[in-house]
């Protein structure tokens, strides 16, 4: 099938994170089917190195990602991890940093905005 795409997760290759305009220290991305342009929607994998904190954004769609290894600190302190599937709503808004580091799948449906 011409239209399908197959991911092997054991050989992606990421590029800096840069959704922000910025290039975020730590980060990285591998987008699946992600596009800006499009209004934020798909799906990309993301890696963060160890210490490495994301930027401060709001959701202006649902946000949802799936912990595959690691952990992810929001700021009241709420732990995520591997296994975890976390939803985040339209309007909320976090960030998160990484101890030990971690990979996520994550799915999009709208341009985070940083604040």
């Amino acid at each position: 099938m011409e239209k399908r795409q197959i991911i092997n997760f054991n050989n992606l290759k990421f590029e800096p994170f840069d959704n922000y305009g910025v290039v975020v220290p730590g980060m990285s991305w591998h987008k699946i089917s992600y596009n800006r342009e499009n209004g934020g929607q798909g799906t990309y994998v993301l890696k963060m190195e160890p210490g490495s904190k994301s930027l401060p954004h709001e959701h202006t769609g649902f946000e949802e990602f799936l912990m595959l290894d690691g952990e992810l600190i929001d700021p009241d302190g709420k732990i995520f991890k591997k296994g975890d599937f976390i939803s985040f709503k339209p309007g909320s808004k976090h960030s998160s940093h990484t101890i030990n580091g971690c990979l996520v799948l994550v799915f999009m449906r709208g341009i985070n905005k940083a604040i």
